[in-house]
């Protein structure tokens, strides 16, 4: 494994424990949790994006941010997704960034075909 997937998968591990933790701590029973224009509540969250599906046929979703690795998951066509962050990764038509999802399976999917609601996904 190379110190860049090491590096990914620590991070996504390391973002799916502070999500379980926030989601149990006092804060999440807050209303407009995430809903601040992208600043942190209480100073210990990460605001979670929104987006929706533009691929006509849907989207795979993948286990690493390259048209490569294994499909872990699918979203179709129209249907709105939460965004973690972004990272750069393989070009996919001109589009280098893929975002982490964050919808029940974390998973890649390429910014290609999401467009964003809202503001744009901040860094991994």
């Amino acid at each position: 494994m190379s110190l860049r997937t090491a590096l990914i998968r620590l991070g996504i591990v390391a973002a799916g424990s502070a999500l379980v933790v926030g989601a149990v701590g006092p804060a999440a029973a807050n209303d407009d949790w995430g809903q601040n224009n992208g600043s942190h509540h209480s100073g210990s969250h990460q605001r979670l994006y929104k987006g929706v599906v533009t691929a006509p046929g849907g989207l795979n979703l993948r286990d690493r941010p390259t048209r490569s690795s294994a499909i872990i998951g699918f979203v179709g066509h129209g249907e709105q997704v939460s965004i973690f962050c972004k990272v750069s990764g393989e070009n996919v038509k001109g589009n280098n960034l893929w975002y982490l999802l964050a919808d029940g399976t974390w998973a890649w999917a390429t910014a290609r075909f999401i467009d964003n609601i809202g503001p744009a996904p901040s860094w991994c």
